[in-house]
């Protein structure tokens, strides 16, 4: 759930970025950090809770794992589209209809990533806390690292 912070902090950061780019104009700052929440923050946490948790939560309970790899999936998918729409704006700095598409497409990823993580700290988290020995826990967190 600390992730889960760090990630909202930086969905807020993106949301600026993308906003200031599409009436403010190209920056260096705020492609930076359009592009550097790319590049951190998706890999990390899909890789971590797929890697790490889930395995482990799977040998107790499938379902929910099931909806948040679906999730993952379409997250993915967004991710991907976002970078185009970086790397466009990126391309052509002064392309005003580059910028709103760009932020049309964080507003729409930003809204889904938020839904995601809601799911996590509500459904998924709490069934870890049920399910999970404290043996489970930690073999959780060896795989984080």
């Amino acid at each position: 759930m600390q992730e889960h912070d760090e990630a909202l902090l930086q969905l807020a950061s993106l949301r600026r970025a993308t906003r200031s780019l599409a009436h403010d104009g190209f920056t260096r700052e705020a492609y930076r950090k359009a592009l550097e929440f790319i590049e951190v923050e998706v890999s990390v946490h899909n890789r971590s809770e797929e890697e790490a948790l889930f395995p482990v939560l799977e040998r107790y309970v499938e379902g929910p794992t099931k909806l948040m790899r679906a999730d993952h999936r379409v997250l993915k998918k967004e991710f991907r589209r976002l970078r185009r729409c970086v790397d466009r704006v990126g391309a052509r700095r002064t392309d005003a209809a580059a910028a709103a598409g760009l932020e049309t497409v964080a507003k729409g990823m930003v809204q889904i990533f938020v839904n995601h993580i809601h799911k996590e700290n509500h459904i998924l988290f709490p069934l870890v806390q049920k399910f999970l020995t404290r043996d489970a826990l930690r073999e959780v967190a060896r795989r984080m690292v």
